[in-house]
């Protein structure tokens, strides 16, 4: 249901604009991705209503624009090779205080810096190995700011910004690629926005935090930062987000059942259509 609010207000706000919505399949995570989950997206959004303006743009495509973007971070001197495990990392952090939190950002664990104090970073761009954005480097060379739209129903544009100890102490050095794909979820959505020529991203407020790693990325490359509007999250009488995790508030289960598209925009606040 999170993601069936996220798609549709989306479509709303590109139609009533006279722009284009455009569909993106996120697989570059092979351990994530499957034909008859990718197909259920097809279904689910043409039961919606949904429908894209161009043909979908598929991720595991782009691995050599991912790759090359890494290599020109390479060149700056703003990544540096990890070769830290999770266990790693909670070592290094050691036992938190009683009561206290180990302390995490978008990523989960910030991670302490380990190899960024060790890290030959003029050698050869290390192939196989995790990359991390040295985010002090970073911030050294970027300002940082973007636009937040607000809800449709609160149009009041802002201009958000953090400053770098933000950024250093709240994020910290992410993961831009692993070891097992190249790439990750920051770096490949920063560049396929660029490429698409993406003006309004509309996504959760969970991933408010990821905008920040996004609009530092795009300083860093030198590419246009779109339009953000950080959406509502939808929840259930408890209080529990409702989101693709959550099988049993499924879309094909709510078809199954007998519903119909202007049901579940209901469900979520949304008008009905016309």
């Amino acid at each position: 249901m999170g993601h069936a609010y996220s798609a549709l207000l989306a479509h709303d706000m590109a139609r009533a604009a006279g722009g284009q919505f455009l569909l993106r399949i996120e697989d570059i995570d092979t351990t994530r991705s499957r034909p008859v989950w990718e197909q259920a997206i097809y279904d689910d959004l043409r039961w919606l209503g949904v429908t894209w303006d161009a043909p979908p743009l598929r991720q595991s495509d782009r691995i050599p624009a991912y790759l090359d973007a890494l290599h020109g971070l390479w060149n700056e001197r703003v990544l540096f090779p990890c070769t830290c495990s999770r266990r790693d990392v909670l070592g290094a952090l050691g036992a938190p205080q009683e009561g206290a939190a180990l302390p995490s950002g978008p990523d989960g664990l910030i991670y302490p810096g380990t190899c960024r104090h060790e890290a030959d970073r003029m050698g050869a761009f290390p192939d196989g190995a995790a990359l991390r954005l040295d985010m002090e480097a970073a911030m050294g060379r970027t300002d940082f700011g973007f636009i937040e739209t607000g809800e449709p129903t609160n149009h009041t544009a802002t201009t958000i910004s953090h400053s770098a100890k933000d950024l250093r102490t709240d994020v910290g050095d992410i993961v831009l690629s692993r070891k097992d794909f190249i790439g990750s979820y920051h770096l490949s959505v920063v560049l396929d926005d660029a490429f698409q020529g993406v003006t309004h991203v509309v996504r959760g407020a969970d991933l408010y935090d990821s905008t920040k790693i996004h609009v530092v990325l795009q300083r860093l490359m030198g590419l246009p930062t779109p339009t953000y509007l950080h959406h509502r999250l939808i929840r259930d009488d408890t209080g529990k987000r409702l989101a693709k995790r959550d099988d049993a508030r499924a879309i094909s289960k709510y078809r199954a059942d007998g519903c119909s598209p202007d049901d579940i925009r209901a469900m979520v606040g949304l008008e009905r259509r016309d």
